[in-house]
């Protein structure tokens, strides 16, 4: 079991994942959004689940669709290797026809730190991985820097921060299809606070560290995963030239 296997596993189980989605999509149609968001979170979870269960079976999992006793098993943080994973990050956008901005995260913590992960991105017909990460796109020096933020709660200091700084927002679904847009230069930033657990960046995360993007919390710290309150609720992912200013903001903002 090596390194590089985890990378191919985690790529390969987001992407099946998502083509499952996008199959159960297309059989079950948009006319009851509620209907097709439970079973998308459902059918992608038992997959991932069952998937892990056969190919790590010595491996604990952190998965959102966990129920709350599974989340707080006690040998999950004993253990030296836990897969953090979201079977379906972005269920709004998943159940809105058209919408391509949903995605699938697959990670592996190891002893303290993320050391593999993808992000599939199905709708858009693309996997992100630490196996072959990608490679950033340069910061546009003389263009205002485009922040993504949450299409329906953007959280008011970001406003802020954007007004601040100079820089346009960016609405845009999921955590993974914003971090992903940061990777593959659609936008130069995210950034929010108000909520989010570790399965909505433990994948991302891990896929923009290893292209050489900045990730933090708001406030510079580290991200940390396998705790045992899996809150983790806010972030900054940018390219790395962007981030002291959008730090120095952030401080500004704070004060």
């Amino acid at each position: 079991m090596t390194i590089r296997d985890d990378h191919s596993l985690a790529g390969d189980l987001a992407t099946e994942a998502g083509e499952r989605l996008l199959a159960l999509r297309e059989r079950e149609g948009f006319g009851d959004p509620s209907a097709l968001r439970k079973e998308g979170d459902a059918a992608s979870h038992r997959f991932l689940m069952e998937a892990l269960a056969r190919l790590r079976p010595s491996d604990s999992v952190l998965s959102e669709e966990a129920t709350q006793q599974e989340r707080l098993d006690p040998r999950r943080l004993r253990a030296d290797r836990v897969w953090i994973v979201d079977p379906l990050d972005g269920t709004r956008e998943f159940a809105e026809e058209g919408r391509a901005d949903w995605a699938v995260h697959v990670a592996l913590w190891e002893r303290g730190e993320l050391t593999a992960g993808a992000v599939a991105l199905p709708a858009q017909g693309r996997t992100l991985s630490t196996g072959a990460p990608p490679a950033l796109p340069p910061l546009r020096e003389e263009a205002r820097p485009r922040i993504a933020v949450s299409r329906t709660r953007p959280p008011e200091f970001v406003q802020k921060l954007a007004y601040l700084i100079g820089a346009d927002l960016v609405p845009i679904g999921s955590a993974g299809a914003k971090i992903s847009a940061v990777l593959t230069g659609e936008v130069e930033a995210y950034v929010h606070a108000g909520g989010q657990y570790e399965w909505d960046s433990a994948a991302p995360v891990v896929v923009a560290l290893a292209s050489g993007a900045h990730a933090s919390r708001i406030d510079g710290s580290a991200l940390t995963y396998n705790q045992g309150d899996p809150s983790l609720p806010d972030i900054l992912v940018s390219l790395p030239g962007l981030a002291p200013t959008l730090l120095a903001g952030i401080r500004d903002l704070h004060r």
